[in-house]
């Protein structure tokens, strides 16, 4: 509510996005740690904002599989910035890297800072092993962590595959739809490839063999024969596949959140104004629906509709839970088709765990260049433990 006589505040403002390519684990990032590859996108994207070292308030970052420590501090070191701008490390799995975002963005609702760079980073290829002391002293290692609590004759924190087969079940999406996003995301990533729609958002990252460009996900030669030929991946009879999942990738994004009524900005590019976010909690069985329940609870709180949506990204983990999320919210077919992913999703650029909700944020800048002004934006995610996390933005020329 503002006061009487009192301007209405301008809300806080996405104004710079970046991010590396997205790697497949194991392959051209796997000799560099998770600080190194988030160092350059912290330094371009600092670049590209044009603010000073005194104007960050913060660096907020999310990362999910590391080893702890301070990521946010050590990656700003790194980039060079100045010794008086602190770090913070945010843990939400998935969700990490959006969050990390909308922190950022409720502090200059805050009045906290001036400036804040937020952003989520992951590097699959060098994560640490995991291990816990057992009563006799000795380390038993696991996979994954913990993320619901284990009940007596349910399981109540499965795999993401087989949660990501329970939705398509429930939410009766067959294996043909699931296949067919699949090979849209493919095609459209390489798309925008060549047409060069990631140019201006990807940082080069430097690696001992040489400078690494480019994503090296998407595959040219994918075709509907190709997936149709997946065997279930998780669940005997199952629609869930290798094909119709995405794959581990290293990488990393982050984005300038600026209060626009404390700073002198540059004019001409297209900003993301924050309206408004929504977390939400679900089955953690059915955890890929969280995003799905975050959005229906965000645009019902701003009286918006998905039929207003201009651009929605959204973490494609797995082609059965994207499309259960999206027919859940009414976002139909020949609609999704025009505002959703339209350069394509994680099914074939990868999922980097912490880094993908940062990602999303990065590519809705990077679309917003070519939106009217007040156009809605909305970026989804899901997140294990049965976690959902959406955005609302509004584009605004600067």
């Amino acid at each position: 509510m503002s006061v009487p006589g009192s301007s209405p505040r301008t809300p806080p403002l996405v104004i710079a996005g970046r991010r590396t390519p997205l790697i497949r684990a194991g392959t051209a990032f796997a000799g560099l740690r998770v600080h190194e590859l988030l160092a350059p996108v912290l330094r371009a994207v600092r670049e590209d904002s044009g603010l000073a070292g005194e104007e960050l308030a913060q660096v907020i970052v999310g990362n999910a599989a590391g080893g702890g420590g301070n990521l946010a501090r050590l990656a700003a070191l790194e980039a060079d910035f100045p010794e008086t701008v602190p770090g913070l490390t945010v843990d939400g799995q998935c969700g990490s890297g959006l969050d990390a975002v909308v922190l950022a963005c409720r502090l200059i609702q805050a009045g906290a800072g001036l400036a804040y760079v937020a952003g989520g980073a992951e590097s699959i290829s060098t994560a640490p092993v995991r291990g816990h002391r057992t009563p006799d002293g000795d380390i038993a290692f696991y996979s994954r962590a913990q993320h619901a609590p284990t009940r007596s004759g349910a399981d109540s924190d499965p795999d993401m595959g087989i949660a990501a087969e329970t939705v398509a079940r429930e939410a009766g999406v067959p294996r043909e739809r699931q296949d067919a996003l699949a090979l849209r995301s493919h095609r459209r990533a390489l798309d925008a490839a060549s047409t060069g729609a990631f140019s201006a958002e990807i940082v080069p990252v430097r690696t001992s063999v040489g400078w690494v460009r480019a994503d090296n996900g998407p595959r040219s030669r994918l075709d509907d024969r190709i997936l149709a030929r997946f065997p279930p991946a998780f669940v005997a009879g199952g629609t869930v596949t290798a094909g119709n999942s995405c794959f581990d990738a290293d990488g990393a994004a982050a984005v300038v959140v600026v209060d626009a009524d404390r700073l002198a900005l540059v004019p001409g590019r297209a900003a993301l104004a924050f309206l408004g976010s929504a977390s939400s909690g679900v089955d953690p069985r059915r955890l890929g629906v969280g995003a799905a329940a975050a959005a229906e609870a965000l645009l019902t709180e701003h009286g918006a509709t998905v039929e207003e949506l201009a651009a929605v990204e959204f973490n494609e983990a797995f082609a059965g839970q994207v499309l259960a999320c999206t027919d859940r919210i009414g976002l139909t077919e020949d609609a999704a088709d025009a505002v959703l992913n339209i350069h394509g999703g994680s099914l074939a650029l990868g999922h980097a765990y912490g880094a993908s909700g940062a990602v999303s944020v990065v590519r809705l800048l990077a679309r917003a260049q070519s939106l009217p002004d007040g156009s809605l934006c909305l970026a989804m995610i899901s997140s294990a433990g049965g976690l959902g996390t959406a955005v609302l933005f509004e584009t605004r020329r600067l």
